[in-house]
């Protein structure tokens, strides 16, 4: 499991983190999100509407990992949206996903 992923589940279990189209959507509108992450097979429905979203509340927003890897990093099963509510845990995993696209870039 990557660092990001990884960083997901510390997240989760700090209780900084909801998973699911409801909550996620919830967090954004409250402002308590600090980033969204759609998972690259979620549907472009999925990702159209957060990212209309995320931009509209000024929320960062990635499309990132899969459905079970994002629901195996919380422990759950499929999750299509992750919000991470604490600011310092969500530049941690922006960072590691901007990594990450470096890496890919340098291959």
């Amino acid at each position: 499991m990557n660092k990001g992923l990884s960083l997901l589940g510390l997240a989760f279990r700090s209780g900084n983190l909801v998973s699911g189209e409801f909550a996620a959507r919830e967090a954004v509108r409250k402002k308590t999100a600090a980033l969204i992450i759609v998972a690259n097979d979620a549907s472009d429905n999925t990702k159209k509407m957060f990212e209309n979203q995320c931009k509209h509340y000024q929320v960062p927003f990635y499309c990132w990992g899969l459905k079970e890897e994002l629901g195996h990093a919380i422990g759950k099963d499929y999750r299509a949206v992750a919000a991470i509510n604490d600011a310092g845990l969500a530049g941690a995993v922006i960072k590691n996903i901007n990594q990450e696209v470096v890496d890919i870039w340098q291959r």
